[in-house]
Order: C-alpha cells, then structure tokens, then sequence
C-alpha cells in the first residue's frame, strides 16, 4: 500500500528545518541535558547594592584567646620576674640573640621551659594577630584571689586602702589599662564580675604591662554583693557618673575607698549606682560627653593620690596665721 504524500516539500539532507512562525530561535547551544535554569538574585542592602563581602569572619566563628598565653617584651618579663611557672616560650627566631630577649630566654631555660625558636606566622598564629612583640609564653592560668583575702591584703598594706571595682568591663583593652593604672597610682586590687564583662586574657595582661604580676584581682560572681560586703568591711563606695554626682577635684577621699567604675556608655548600672555612698563626676570643657573607662579610672584615682600626698607633705610655720607647705 503507497502512502499518499505530504503537500509540503522535505527539505534537503544536511539542511536545517525552516524555523516555525513565532518561535525565537536560541542563541546558544544546550550541553547539557538538564534544562537550564535562571540564576536567583543574591540578596540585597538598602540601596538596592549586592553587600560587601566580608573582611572577617563571624564573630561565632572566631576563636577565644588561650588564658595560659601571655606575650610582649614586658608581660613575659614580669612573668618570670615574679617566678610565674612557664612551661613553654615561642620566640622570634631573629630575636633569639637580641640583647632585650636574651636574658628572658635564658631564665626561661633555667626554670626548665621549653624554648622553641619560631617565625612570624606561628606567633601571629598563637596571638591571633595580637602585637606579640616577638615573644609568647605559655604559663598557668591568671589565679584569681578570694574577696575575703582581697579584703585582708589591702587592710594590711595601709590604713585607707583603695579597691578598684569594675562594672560590666567587656573590652580587654580597658581592663588591661584600668588595672595598669591602679597599680602606678597605688591601689590595693581590682574587683571584676564573672557574667557579662571579661575576665584576664593574654589581650588584658599585655595592656597592663606586668601590673597583673603584683596587683590582686578577685572575680566575684555578683558585683552587687560584693560591693555590701566591702561596705561591711568599712568601705565606702565612690561611683563614676558622667553628669550627675559632685566634681571630683572637690570630693574629699579620707577613708578606705571602693571605686566603681562602668563601661564606657552605658556607665553605671543602676543598680550599682543605689549602692554607691557617694557618685563623683570628672567636669569636661569639650564637646565630647563622657571620657573612656580607663581615662576616667586613672583621673579619679590621681585625684585620690593628690590628696594623699598633699596630707603626707610636712608643712612650716612662717609666724602669724599662715603656714607653708613644702
């Protein structure tokens, strides 16, 4: 049986079929057997930009710093002054006959530390980046002291002892400063909460310079009970406040003193200021609201210096009603 042909022609072999009426023809070719698909938009910022990529990591992504590390010329160097037990020591290896580091070096191996001579990357490695000056050691954990003892200590160095209480303190860098100022100006210790402030990192002892070495630091699980037993104890509890409180330069510090110190911003919290006997307040001249939390910190404490070294001055009689202070 013969099939009765189509009225339209075939095209020619080796010719492509003529493109149907209303159909684009594609201006790729598919290798691919999969059929394509189009490409979702990435997500936008409020300009209607595609975001930056970003320069650093999460913050659930990075790593917390080791507390058995200390680094910098000067921490490790109070650290093996104050016979700190040092079980090992990374240093620079273009740093290892270096008249600074030789004799860390060499007390170091006479405490039986293990010295290993290392490049810039392992030590940046072991800082995350910190300015490690060439030198990091690894010692035990920063050893708190009791608040009981705290209490004994600074009562037995002099009669009117000044305690150093900071609220709230989560950057190590102020920390650091805070406790590196109230050692060169004469403080007892340092009182520093368990929640929500930081604690002594390696980033806190390299601030403070090897002060950590001789000053206490007593970590109490309630700042606020804290402050009542110190208060029992015969303290009385001076608070910072950027606006309210007396000027400071006329606050007379004539008894053993808490100072409260609070982040700087937030300042305070409430309810370490109720329990505060007294708030003072550093007067500003600029346009800037309130000082950094160690700036503040050390201002005070040179106040309470001041005074106490005006009292220990001697004074003459020059006649009459007048005396002299030399």
């Amino acid at each position: 049986m013969v099939k009765p042909s189509s009225d339209r022609p075939r095209p020619a072999k080796g010719k492509s079929r003529p493109q149907r009426k209303g159909h684009a023809k594609p201006s790729f070719k598919q290798t691919s057997s999969k059929p394509f698909k189009k490409r979702r938009p990435g997500p936008k910022d409020a300009s209607g930009r595609p975001p930056k990529p970003r320069s650093t990591p999460p913050a659930e992504t990075l790593q917390e710093e080791r507390p058995d590390l200390v680094y910098g010329r000067h921490s490790v160097e109070a650290a093996i002054a104050n016979e700190r037990p040092i079980n090992r020591l990374w240093v620079n290896a273009r740093l290892v006959f270096d008249a600074r580091f030789r004799p860390l070096i060499l007390d170091a191996k006479a405490n039986g530390a293990v010295v290993d001579e290392v490049n810039t990357q392992r030590l940046n490695q072991l800082t995350q980046g910190a300015n490690h000056q060439g030198i990091v050691a690894q010692i035990a954990s920063h050893s708190y002291i009791e608040l009981d003892d705290l209490v004994a200590k600074a009562k037995a160095a002099c009669r009117q002892p000044v305690i150093v209480a900071a609220d709230s303190i989560t950057d190590p860098h102020n920390l650091g400063a805070i406790i590196r100022t109230a050692e060169a100006l004469g403080a007892q210790g340092v009182v520093i909460p368990q929640r929500r402030a930081v604690g002594i990192t390696p980033t806190v002892a390299k601030v403070a310079a090897g002060a950590l070495e001789t000053l206490p630091v007593a970590r109490v699980i309630n700042l606020g009970r804290a402050l009542e037993q110190l208060k029992d104890a015969g303290f009385w509890v001076y608070g910072t406040a950027a606006e309210a409180g007396q000027a400071v330069h006329t606050t007379q510090f004539d008894r053993p003193i808490v100072l409260a110190i609070g982040a700087e911003g937030p300042g305070l919290s409430l309810s370490i200021q109720n329990l505060c006997d007294v708030l003072v307040s550093v007067p500003l001249a600029g346009k800037t609201p309130s000082l950094n939390a160690s700036v503040a910190t050390g201002m005070v404490l040179y106040e309470i210096y001041r005074q106490r070294w005006l009292e220990k001055l001697p004074t003459i009689n020059l006649g009459g009603d007048q005396n002299h202070t030399v």
